[in-house]
């Protein structure tokens, strides 16, 4: 790749034109409830949530936010009032959830649920102790609806990551009420600010509908009667720094250990600059750009063993190391997947499995080629072929949607329904169940057929109204802000942070053991 280039310019001077509209959408949700409900928060005496984490974090440490686009384009605040991700706590790693107080009082929308439900599956998946930094006035009322019947399995699985062995904790710095009080009844320690920390099943005004009784906030819930009387707070601390000591000293002692294997070499970076990833997508999709350049700038030492390069060529498959962990790529190349990629991606995968070395996915691809021709050649078995392989594959998968990610590619490249541990997107990225243009001139020819067979003139001004109106919609749905905003990736990400962000997950995949599949369903040949 030449950076000096006119194309590169171009390729770059795009890409960080969307990175400027990226900051834009993540400065509404570091906003929070806007100034006047932060200005409110401060002027009690309270941190923020991001605040808070970087308290409880070890100095200098990275914090790895998980989905902070969550809500986007609802008609809830992005970032949908909690703050989630993975961070270094006295050398552990740790997910950690904090409500944002500012927003609504920390209530959680429906939103909210998902992003905590996702949270809670990385945590299962991959051995990390949770935290839960706790200020929640509970369900927002008005969508309780969409909250309630869901909601419960946020309770359901803090029991089962502590089945698991996996430590569970609550800091709890304000209001936990009605089922949120669950969080900290149901964490295996639980720590309470004094004076502030409000957990009860039902407030003053609920006791007094339900039982006629008058009560007060402290003797009702406070952290005090907690840790005297109820026995619900196992410590009590004297203000919000106080409980981030304590709850970094309860990780200390939980004598956490990793199960996975540690690097196996020792890390180098990149021959290639990293700053260069800005500049390699185009902004038309259709053209295609080799992913080699990515993998180059990416991985240990530039280093890249391809496997099979002279079969298949529109997948790239290959061995390399990141942060000094192995790994196994799979790249799309020029978009189209064949019946011979497929076959080579199977092979690859079973490869993997056989060595447990965890897969990294980089999409660019409009899916498995169609037509006459490829369907003779049975292009649909050797599809499955592939998808079957990434579906029972069992050492942990990686996924960057860096360009293109149409129709069944994006099962066979392990999109979101194919459970990843961690998927990423690039703001270059855009996926959907097919192009918009394919889209609308399908909806078309169907339209066209049906209006013939009733004997119908075509209405050509009527068509060109209907295509103009699916192709926007359809774009509009396949970008990365929209798809971060349905929790359909882990982020949009920088590309030039693209290595960072792969070695942290990679060192957070070997919290749990990290073991291939032992067989895979029936392969149709």
């Amino acid at each position: 790749m030449d950076a000096a280039s006119s194309e590169y310019r171009e390729r770059r001077a795009a890409m960080l034109g969307k990175l400027a509209e990226l900051d834009a959408e993540h400065a509404k949700a570091l906003a929070g409830g806007g100034d006047k409900y932060v200005q409110r928060h401060r002027g009690r005496g309270k941190l923020l949530a991001r605040e808070r984490i970087e308290l409880l974090l070890d100095p200098d440490s990275p914090f790895l936010e998980l989905s902070p686009l969550a809500a986007w384009g609802s008609d809830f605040p992005v970032g949908a009032s909690v703050v989630t991700g993975i961070g270094v706590v006295e050398g552990v790693e740790c997910l950690i959830v904090a409500n944002d107080p500012t927003v609504r009082g920390g209530a959680s929308n429906p939103w909210t649920v998902k992003k905590s439900f996702r949270a809670s599956d990385i945590a299962l998946e991959n051995r990390l102790p949770v935290i839960n930094l706790v200020e929640s006035g509970g369900a927002d009322l008005p969508t309780q609806k969409e909250i309630f019947i869901p909601g419960g399995r946020m309770f359901r699985d803090l029991t089962r990551l502590s089945a698991a062995g996996i430590p569970t904790i609550a800091l709890v710095f304000g209001n936990s009420t009605a089922g949120g009080a669950y969080i900290p009844g149901m964490c295996d320690y639980t720590v309470m600010v004094k004076e502030r920390a409000k957990v009860f099943l039902g407030g003053p005004p609920l006791v007094k509908m339900a039982t006629g009784e008058e009560s007060d906030d402290e003797s009702l819930g406070g952290a005090e009667m907690h840790a005297r009387t109820s026995g619900l707070a196992d410590y009590m601390a004297v203000d919000e720094h106080d409980a981030l000591r304590l709850g970094r000293r309860i990780v200390r002692r939980l004598n956490h250990r990793k199960l996975g294997p540690g690097p196996s070499a020792p890390v180098r970076e990149p021959l290639y600059d990293p700053e260069e990833l800005a500049g390699i997508v185009p902004e038309d999709l259709k053209v295609p750009f080799d992913p080699r350049e990515v993998i180059a700038r990416i991985v240990d030492g530039s280093e890249f063993d391809e496997f099979k390069p002279l079969y298949g060529t529109s997948l790239v498959t290959g061995w390399a190391r990141l942060h000094g962990y192995p790994i196994g790529i799979l790249a799309n190349a020029q978009g189209v997947l064949f019946g011979a990629e497929a076959q080579k991606a199977a092979q690859f995968i079973q490869l993997a499995n056989q060595a447990d070395t965890p897969l990294l996915f980089l999409h660019n691809t409009t899916g498995y080629m169609v037509g006459a021709e490829y369907e003779q050649a049975g292009i649909i078995k050797h599809g499955a072929l592939m998808i079957n392989a990434v579906a029972n594959s069992k050492v942990p998968h990686l996924t960057v949607v860096m360009g293109a990610s149409y129709g069944a590619g994006n099962y066979g490249m392990c999109g979101r329904a194919y459970d990843p541990r961690f998927l990423f997107t690039w703001p270059s990225a855009k996926s959907a169940v097919m192009g918009p243009q394919q889209l609308a001139g399908v909806l078309s020819i169907v339209a066209r057929a049906a209006a013939e067979a009733r004997g119908q003139v075509y209405d050509e001004e009527q068509d060109r109204a209907m295509r103009e109106l699916v192709e926007t919609q359809i774009e509009a749905e396949s970008l990365p802000f929209f798809l971060s905003g349905r929790l359909y990736d882990d982020g949009v990400i920088d590309p030039r942070d693209t290595r960072t962000v792969l070695g942290l997950c990679l060192s957070v995949v070997h919290n749990a053991p990290v073991r291939g599949a032992d067989g895979f369903g029936v392969f149709r040949m």
